[in-house]
């Protein structure tokens, strides 16, 4: 499966390599010819996509690295720095397009137009399109950041050739030089879609929350199994497409066999590394069920803890009865987002639960949320 990525990995930086440099050397002769800046810039952008497939290409190799002792996590997020670095070339490219179509502004030249020039043009325009089929239909298998960005870049590319192909059409048949003009709105488009990528990356490389879709699947998969009564404090990190590592808190009834339990908790992290490639690791946390003031105190606190702010929960409560007073230990867990002092929530919380059971004290220990779980 791994192997089978980085070779289609390897596959589109090779492709966009050749596909590039015969696109960019084309539109950079009949560019100068015709004396069209904005060709000329446009066969620039071209050249700097074939420097990014150069490092596509190369980081889809060294992202297949083997992990070693200095990387046990592999070295995956390899491909990460790749397309942070595609994302880079497409903005200084933007900038420097912008530049000169500038300059052709303040300055117009004269532009000679023909049939070939509408010609490469156009073809120019069929090839990032096609560029943009085949990664796309690649990328549906590889599911990668850097192809994406490769994407994106293509058909940003398609467009803005469009643009020019348009505008020396108009300039051809109308006799106004829109050179200038067109390079600058191809150069806007060309800036937008680098800064977008590289947000886009580096949310990423930052360590971006895992998708709602992602923690969904993973929470759905563990209830489905029997016995298991709940999750919790789950933590996803990515070190890159397919070496992804998470953790998380199930709870099962204390009442029953601990062996069970553990066997069920070893067939689950078996299934997550078989089907979905994640290495799962799972706390087992056993609950009382046998007791009735448990459960009570469990459902009760649950429902006004959630009425205090959407997203607070508790788990993992139990008791430890006295002679004159019982307290009632447990963790809640707090959204990022909510700025109030935890104080104020331990004796909001405190509060409601003497107000309805005055013998009972809460031992309430703040947990923060890593993922928004349902």
């Amino acid at each position: 499966m791994e192997q089978e990525r980085n070779r289609l990995g390897k596959l589109t930086g090779f492709v966009g390599i050749v596909c590039n440099i015969l696109v960019a050397t084309a539109k950079l002769v009949i560019g100068l010819i015709s004396g069209a800046i904005s060709i000329v810039a446009d066969s620039i952008n071209n050249f700097s996509d074939a420097i990014s497939s150069v490092v596509s290409f190369i980081g889809f190799k060294l992202s297949s690295k083997p992990a070693d002792d200095g990387h046990p996590f592999g070295h995956a997020r390899y491909e990460y720095i790749s397309g942070f670095t595609v994302s880079f070339i497409v903005l200084a490219a933007g900038f420097e397009l912008l530049k000169t179509s500038i300059k052709k502004i303040v300055t117009p030249q004269e532009t000679e137009y023909s049939i070939i020039l509408f010609i490469i043009l156009a073809l120019s325009i069929l090839a990032k399109i096609g560029m943009a089929i085949f990664n796309f239909i690649v990328n549906k298998k590889v599911q990668s950041k850097t192809i994406k960005a490769t994407i994106v870049d293509s058909i940003s590319d398609s467009i803005a050739t469009s643009i020019v192909l348009i505008g020396a059409i108009i300039s051809y048949k109308t006799g106004y030089n829109l050179d200038g003009c067109l390079g600058t709105a191809v150069s806007i488009f060309v800036v937008y879609s680098g800064i977008k990528l590289i947000i886009d990356i580096t949310s990423s490389l930052l360590g971006a929350a895992p998708s709602q879709e992602l923690v969904d699947s993973i929470q759905k998969k563990i209830m489905s199994y029997d016995k298991v009564l709940g999750t919790h404090d789950l933590m996803v990190h990515d070190y890159g497409p397919n070496h992804c590592f998470a953790s998380v808190h199930v709870e099962m009834s204390a009442e029953e066999n601990v062996l069970e339990c553990h066997e069920i908790i070893d067939s689950i992290e078996r299934d997550f590394l078989e089907n979905d490639h994640i290495h799962m690791i799972i706390h087992y946390d056993p609950i009382s069920t046998s007791e009735e003031l448990v459960g009570e105190l469990r459902q009760y606190l649950q429902q006004e803890v959630s009425k205090i702010k959407d997203g607070l929960s508790i788990h993992d409560l139990r008791i430890v009865k006295g002679e004159n007073n019982t307290n009632v230990i447990f963790d809640c867990v707090i959204p990022h987002e909510y700025e109030k002092d935890e104080n104020i929530i331990k004796a909001r919380i405190s509060k409601v639960l003497k107000d309805k059971y005055p013998n009972c004290s809460a031992v309430i220990n703040i947990d923060h949320s890593f993922v928004s779980m349902k």
